[in-house]
């Protein structure tokens, strides 16, 4: 698809004004110094900085008419061509990695019976929370009473793999790298947040608008998992979803079903995006 330039430029204009709306409270604080660990975390954990999520991708298959489409030639992973500047796949093998993933979990069904214990995991019988700064809502020892009391079984690598040494025995599941393949499922919270992650690696063979989608959706996710976590931040205005509570838990599994459903499409579109990429290859 070949897009005029004053077309692409509407686009990139639009795609910037949304994704300020979100840049700027953050870059505002971190200019103060001061440190929020909800709105913030989707800067520090992954690896995609304020101003990549700001410039705006077609995605592949597209091609950008007009002078300026050349200065997307000093960006990896743009070629020229006679009509203008295109994506092209420059890392197959990671992109099958991922396509292989998101088909994988696509395709299970949804399991909704961890309680987002993962971030208590991280903290039991830890003298020095992740979140030291904020109070934990229930103690050091009510917080160990909550792991202790049900059962465990995370099935995401980047979450488990903050457990406290205490807890990695109390999970049911060891996820690791190797099995992640086989053991993610569209239920999970950070599975759903990573949709993001995959979105920006996938770059700039995915538009900037999925991107803006899947940074939106985790952007939400984040705000369920830090309110079901052990700490208490009603100083930033969010709620606890008491996860201890028979009323805490049912919520919880309400909003991650929900959660799922805004995913799936999300993950549909990531792998059209490979899929459409690995056609052409294969077809060269």
């Amino acid at each position: 698809m070949l897009l005029t330039e004053d077309r692409w430029l509407e686009l990139r204009a639009a795609h910037e004004r949304r994704v300020d709306a979100w840049l700027e409270p953050h870059l505002a604080r971190r200019r103060r110094g001061e440190a929020h660990p909800v709105e913030d975390f989707l800067f520090t954990y992954y690896s995609f900085r304020p101003a990549q999520l700001r410039r705006w991708h077609p995605g592949y298959g597209v091609v950008l008419a007009g002078s300026q489409a050349l200065e997307y030639l000093r960006l990896r992973g743009y070629v020229q061509t006679p009509d203008g500047v295109t994506a092209e796949v420059g890392r197959p093998d990671s992109v099958r990695w991922i396509y292989d993933l998101l088909v994988a979990t696509h395709s299970r069904p949804v399991f909704t019976g961890c309680l987002g214990l993962h971030e208590w995991a991280m903290v039991y019988r830890s003298r020095q929370p992740r979140h030291s700064s904020w109070p934990l809502r229930l103690g050091a020892e009510g917080t160990d009473r909550v792991v202790e009391s049900h059962r465990i079984r995370c099935s995401h690598h980047d979450a488990f793999r903050f457990f406290t040494d205490a807890a990695v025995p109390r999970n049911s599941l060891q996820p690791s790298r190797d099995t992640q393949l086989l053991l993610e499922q569209p239920g999970c919270l950070h599975a759903n947040m990573d949709l993001f992650k995959w979105a920006y690696k996938l770059t700039p063979l995915v538009p900037a608008e999925l991107t803006a989608d899947c940074f939106e959706l985790a952007r939400a996710i984040r705000e369920v998992d830090m309110r079901a976590s052990p700490y208490d931040l009603t100083g930033l205005g969010c709620e606890p979803i008491e996860i201890e509570t028979a009323a805490g838990k049912a919520t919880y599994i309400e909003l991650q079903r929900a959660f799922s459903e805004r995913a799936q499409p999300l993950r549909s579109r990531l792998i059209e995006s490979c899929d459409s990429a690995l056609s052409t290859l294969d077809r060269v």
